[in-house]
């Protein structure tokens, strides 16, 4: 997961730009979400997540049972999906 913009605390919530990002065993990162709407039929948006709530959500929903969010520009953290 990649921080895109420092996030903000606005109550109990924080506010920022996060994007997912899958790294093969090369070492390669390829994106690993598209946006849940297309502009048009060709062209495919990165999805970005704009809530730390967003994120964990995510993960959660695709099998993770923890979430380590980033919460400064540039700064990344990995998980790692283990199947049974």
């Amino acid at each position: 997961m990649l921080c895109k913009a420092d996030p903000e605390r606005k109550g109990p919530s924080w506010y920022g730009l996060w994007i997912m990002r899958t790294v093969g065993s090369n070492g390669q990162e390829k994106i690993l979400v598209t946006a849940r709407m297309r502009v048009t039929q060709n062209a495919i948006r990165v999805r970005e997540f704009k809530t730390a709530t967003g994120v964990i959500s995510f993960l959660i929903g695709v099998g993770f049972s923890q979430a380590s969010i980033p919460m400064k520009n540039g700064e990344t953290t990995s998980h790692r999906l283990v199947s049974d």
